[in-house]
């Protein structure tokens, strides 16, 4: 566990992904809630590759840190394993957007072929899945284009431009809203009716 020090040890920075980044302390403050207690312990935390902001608090300094913001994302477990491997690499990638596209895309790939849809291409799939309202009619817009952008960095069409991170951070957005719709919500919804039959 990391401890609240002149460097903060995360194994990535959590706005660019980078293996164990150099965060380096910018500010600390101590705060307590309204009554005067529980007191904590502030600081700031640059990283020196990204330039985003790590905010981490502690009991004491030097103390184990207790919460840090933003957190690192992760992939829920609700996932099927191969989408769950694909986005897992695709948020390691964010800085390298044609290929966290790519990732996305075949995350994607592997949530349909596990919902059933694994004949034809994955543009067939997708438009079938709507079809058959699996997914709705934007969201077969919004993977399709997904699709088309993947295709774009896996062929290197001379017509594309290299897409930049804000491209992989959208596409990385939708391929975590439909995993959750189609594999996360669905899960929760079964633990619910399963805790409320207990």
């Amino acid at each position: 566990m990391p401890t609240l020090s002149p460097n903060l040890e995360l194994n990535k920075c959590p706005h660019c992904r980078i293996d164990n980044p150099n965060l380096v302390e910018k500010n600390r403050l101590e705060t307590r809630d309204h009554k005067g207690s529980r007191k904590r312990i502030w600081s700031t935390y640059s990283c020196v590759r990204c330039g985003g902001v790590v905010t981490a608090s502690s009991n004491s300094v030097g103390g184990e840190v207790l919460e840090h913001y933003p957190e690192n994302p992760s992939v829920d477990e609700s996932l099927p394993n191969k989408a769950k491997a694909f986005l897992k690499q695709a948020f390691d990638t964010v800085h390298a957007p044609a290929g966290c596209i790519m990732l996305c895309a075949s995350s994607v790939d592997a949530m349909l072929k596990e919902k059933g849809y694994s004949d034809g291409s994955l543009y067939s799939r997708i438009k079938q899945a709507s079809v058959d309202h699996l997914i709705t009619e934007e969201m077969k817009i919004w993977a399709d284009q997904i699709r088309l952008d993947a295709n774009d960095q896996r062929h290197a069409d001379e017509n594309a431009g290299l897409p930049e991170e804000k491209d992989a951070q959208r596409t990385l957005e939708f391929t975590v809203a439909l995993g959750e719709y189609l594999f996360v919500l669905p899960n929760k919804v079964t633990r619910g009716i399963h805790r409320a039959g207990e």
